[in-house]
């Protein structure tokens, strides 16, 4: 496909951007450009190595994962429940993105309006920050923990992700956001939104792989490796970095850069 040192910065791109609010379509696109990586094949892949940063999050969490197949009972996000839970928060943007995925590529995957996104996202961080710093003593106590996450609390973060079907606006920042809109932690929101993700970016990369894996063949298999390898190194750094992040600090340092990257993408989208 092309020399190894593309499949690791595109690795280290999507590890490091997948999970953070700041979108890894921005990024990805402007690496790409950068290393005169683009077309068809090379979308495919930037897809394909999301399956290196699904498995950080599956790993770093694995206890979590494991409870949905073997019950706890000392947890309440476990078993039957949290496979209710985690379908509530992803039915949403799956059905909206199998009905709307055609126009989304034809009219939402372009410089401005990946631009506008990232710029959209920044003031919603900043708004969201903003009262969050307001409610100082909130009328009731803030959801802490993934156990006391509730169905109507999941189904209200997937309708905030179905905000990330807008590329460039960032699909942890849209459930991280809506969590903490509907009261729950900054911390416990984060969480949440990596749990939720792998059955989402699950099925999006394997309708895209089923689609696509005719693109590739056996010379590719280093290829694709190197960067799924690289893809889940950087993404258990920056899963891990962000919430030990997010134990000090506040969203709006993301949103700062955010708006910092948005005209960057408007300038170097690859014609």
């Amino acid at each position: 496909m092309a020399p190894w040192y593309i499949a690791v910065v595109m690795g280290l791109v999507e590890g490091l951007t997948e999970f953070l609010p700041v979108s890894s379509t921005g990024h990805l696109i402007l690496a790409g450009h950068a290393l005169d990586f683009i077309g068809a094949k090379a979308d495919t892949f930037e897809i394909a190595i999301q399956l290196g940063a699904i498995l950080a999050v599956v790993v770093i969490y694995f206890d979590r994962f494991l409870g949905l197949v073997k019950p706890d009972p000392a947890r309440s996000f476990s078993g039957p429940r949290g496979l209710w839970l985690l379908f509530l928060t992803s039915l949403p943007a799956l059905g909206l993105g199998f009905l709307a995925h055609k126009a989304i590529k034809a009219h939402l995957f372009g410089p401005k309006t990946v631009a506008l996104a990232l710029f959209v996202g920044a003031l919603l961080m900043f708004v969201v920050e903003a009262r969050a710093a307001r409610l100082k003593r909130p009328l009731k106590r803030p959801v802490d923990s993934l156990d006391a996450v509730t169905p109507r609390l999941a189904l209200g973060i997937g309708l905030f992700q179905c905000l990330a079907l807008w590329p460039g606006f960032s699909r942890s920042g849209a459930t991280i956001m809506g969590g903490m809109l509907l009261g729950v932690d900054r911390k416990t929101a984060a969480e949440y939104s990596f749990l939720a993700a792998v059955p989402v970016m699950c099925a999006a990369v394997g309708y895209d792989m089923l689609k696509n894996w005719r693109l590739f063949d056996t010379a590719d298999l280093v290829f694709l490796t190197i960067g799924f390898a690289v893809s889940f190194v950087s993404g258990w750094a920056a899963v891990r970095g962000f919430i030990s992040l997010l134990s000090r600090f506040t969203l709006r340092p993301f949103a700062w850069y955010r708006l910092a990257l948005a005209p960057l993408v408007w300038i170097f989208w690859p014609n």
